[in-house]
């Protein structure tokens, strides 16, 4: 990569993540393409991005971000997941690293907060939005539908002493 081309992937990284809400870095030493594929496929379902790059080139792109003091992180072989969707690269890159002891994940940033190991642990535990939608709805229609089969009940009770 010559001066140009690192220029350019430093703006270009950048601007990849001026947009992002939440990032994880972690070291991938010893995974294999197909694992590494794998991680990016499933960050990609969540809706973000794995990166690999050069660590200087990383903290170059890091500067005058929120993810500024992330640059701690970057020593040895380092790789960036990112995305808008708050909660999506903890998540993803958790799961991942739950079933493939390679990944280690060092740290993140989610919404300006610096993150350690532990806290990633506990908001990739969380349910989703959709889950917690999912629940909401479950106990609002708990009662209508306990109240439902009371009435039924009480009105086959009603049937069946008629008969």
């Amino acid at each position: 990569m010559d001066r140009t081309q690192k220029a350019a992937f430093v703006k270009g990284l950048a601007a990849n993540i001026t947009g992002a809400k939440a990032m994880v870095v972690a070291h991938y030493r010893g995974l294999t393409v197909k694992e590494l594929t794998g991680l990016r496929r499933t960050m990609g379902a969540a809706g973000g991005k794995v990166l690999v790059a050069k660590n200087r080139l990383a903290k170059l792109a890091f500067k005058g971000t929120p993810f500024e003091e992330l640059n701690s992180l970057l020593v040895g072989p380092t790789v960036i997941a990112y995305a808008e969707d708050i909660l999506a690269p903890v998540k993803a890159s958790q799961k991942f690293a739950d079933t493939n002891d390679k990944l280690v994940i060092l740290g993140g940033m989610m919404d300006g907060k610096a993150l350690s190991k532990a806290e990633i642990k506990v908001y990739a535990a969380l349910p989703s939005l959709n889950e917690l939608r999912g629940k909401l709805v479950g106990l609002i229609q708990a009662p209508a539908a306990q109240l439902a089969r009371v009435t039924k009940a009480y009105a086959d009770k009603d049937t069946a002493a008629a008969a």
